[in-house]
Parts: structure tokens; sequence; C-alpha cells
């Protein structure tokens, strides 16, 4: 089974099916089904009529990738890319 990177998650659409959900955590159809059955697939997951839906901002969060990485400031860097005041003594 293929992993799944952090970017391909975050563009993911807003709700996922089970089967791709459980892909991002590393198991298969079966598995993802019987986590959920028994209470214990990793995030919350939602009952659509006979189909089960997860939602991306959930995946994020148990990930730990809720911070988007292009709004994240690199070291010796403010938030929007405009360099601290240190380097622009430079």
């Amino acid at each position: 089974m293929k992993g799944v990177t952090a970017a391909e998650i975050r563009s993911l659409p807003a709700t996922v099916d089970l089967v791709t959900a459980g892909r991002v955590f590393g198991v298969g159809r079966t598995k993802a089904y019987q986590l959920v059955r028994t209470g214990r697939f990793p995030c919350r997951v939602l009952r659509v009529g006979h189909n089960y839906r997860v939602c991306t901002a959930d995946l994020l969060t148990v990930l730990g990738l809720t911070s988007d990485p292009a709004e994240t400031p690199q070291p010796g860097e403010r938030p929007g890319g405009r360099p601290t005041s240190r380097d622009e003594a430079e």
C-alpha cells in the first residue's frame, strides 16, 4: 500500500470516504471498517446513510498537520516571508 504525503492529505476535499481515510493511517479497507465498528478509528467518523465519511480537518488534527507549512515562518523570517531586522541590516 502506497503511503500518503502531508501535501496529498492537505489537498483532499473537505470529507473523504473511509477507505481513503484508512489509507492515510496505513490500514486497508477491511481494517478501517473493523476499527469503525469497534469504535477505535483514530478520528471522528460520520455516518451518512449507508456510507461513512471522515472530515479531512479531523485527519489533519490527529496527524498534527493543522498548520499550513507555507504559513509557518522559517528561522530568520517573519510571517509572510519577510526577513527579520537582522537580515534587513545585512
